[in-house]
């Protein structure tokens, strides 16, 4: 009798091909409803645009880091580090701060640098990558809280370098920042200046976004590939038990520097983006707090999940800016006599959101299927 029915409950090829059928068609309602939505948040103001676009920066961010932290369970709380490196570059090769600095390099380039986006998306992809690799080198045999000083310690040495990088060759503007960023130029299609598409204005958030959801969605498919690979198993071997993975014959010491360097190079594509996008940068963009806010993104989505990570980034990117327009609209500085901050009151709202998220979904709020997972009890 348990036989049968347990024959009976095994899938048939009719609801294989049915579950596909499903699939396919959530998937393409995902699409139009990712294409559209830009218009229709732009129907309420370009500011709800922007938090889209910012949102899908953290995204990529979130995705990186979960290479390092999700996959191979290194701590790393320095990730903002090669978000600088991105950022800066394309700002050095984007804008007149080299060349008002440097005569020869005027001379050479008299019309500015102007860099293309076919070389600065791979290549700000590679300095990180090497920047994750040079991090990655020497905390080989560290592990828990001393790996996360380590990388803490290095996000804010690339800040304070950036910062100080103004004497005695003015190379990063040190605190002043980089500014006049070019916007980023694809195929001829200026992604700064507002467009129109049959009778439709398409502004330069709109564009950035379609860019943005582009990558992010390039991100996602590596990020799956990876998981489902030779390397990312190995990748999660290490974090259960590195002893036991060493054991196997897995090489854990260049596989750790590989997930370091890949997860790198998705911040140096965000810093990037970052940089074209806001046209501007300064150190102060790359704060200790960035690097926090990236890691409760992944452990507040469901460490090593995928959809759970962009849950968590979208969330914790989108809720600030909502809870700004809230307490704009609702006026909360007068409606307390000044006593009430409405920034104070926003971000100690997101700290208590945070906190009764893990309070009731301690692995996360989408985590992941195989992690933790209890074995199934066996039947008589």
């Amino acid at each position: 009798m348990a036989m049968t029915t347990a024959t009976a409950a095994l899938p048939t090829a009719a609801d294989d091909d049915a579950r596909r059928r499903r699939h396919r068609v959530n998937f393409i309602l995902l699409g139009i409803g990712l294409v559209v939505l830009p218009f229709i948040a732009q129907y309420f103001g370009n500011a709800w645009v922007r938090i889209l676009d910012i949102a899908l920066l953290y995204v990529l961010l979130a995705l990186g880091l979960n290479v390092v932290v999700g996959y191979a369970g290194l701590l790393d709380l320095g990730y903002v580090a090669f978000y600088a490196v991105g950022a800066y570059m394309f700002g050095l090769l984007g804008s007149s701060q080299l060349t008002d600095t440097f005569e020869s390099i005027k001379n050479a380039f008299p019309n500015g640098l102007h860099t293309p986006w076919w070389v600065v998306i791979p290549l700000g992809a590679l300095l990180a990558g090497l920047a994750g690799v040079l991090l990655g080198a020497p905390t080989l045999k560290l592990r828990g809280d001393y790996l996360a000083i380590v990388t803490l310690g290095f996000g804010e040495i690339v800040r304070v370098f950036m910062n100080n990088l103004d004497a005695p060759v003015n190379i990063t503007n040190g605190p002043k920042g980089i500014t006049g960023i070019d916007d980023m130029n694809i195929f001829g299609l200026n992604l700064g200046q507002t467009h129109s598409l049959l009778g439709l204005d398409i502004p330069k958030v709109t564009n950035y976004y379609y860019l943005f959801l582009v990558l992010a969605l390039f991100s996602v498919l590596i990020c799956w590939r990876l998981e489902t690979s030779r390397i990312g198993r190995a990748w999660m071997a290490i974090r259960e038990d590195e002893v036991a993975a060493k054991a196997m014959g897995i090489n854990t010491r260049n596989l750790k520097l590989l997930a370091f360097g890949m997860g790198a190079t998705f911040g140096g594509v965000s810093g990037v983006l970052f940089s074209t996008f806001q046209n501007f940068i300064s150190p102060e963009s790359f704060a200790l707090q960035e690097s926090v806010m990236v890691v409760a993104m992944v452990v507040l989505g469901g460490i090593g999940h995928i959809p759970g990570v962009i849950v968590g980034a979208l969330l914790l990117a989108a809720l600030p800016e909502v809870l700004r327009w809230v307490s704009g609209e609702l006026d909360l500085q007068s409606i307390s006599g000044g006593r009430l901050d409405a920034a104070i009151l926003r971000q100690l709202l997101i700290a208590l959101a945070m906190i009764a998220i893990m309070l009731a979904r301690p692995r996360g709020l989408w985590p992941s299927p195989e992690h933790g997972k209890a074995a199934p009890t066996p039947t008589t």
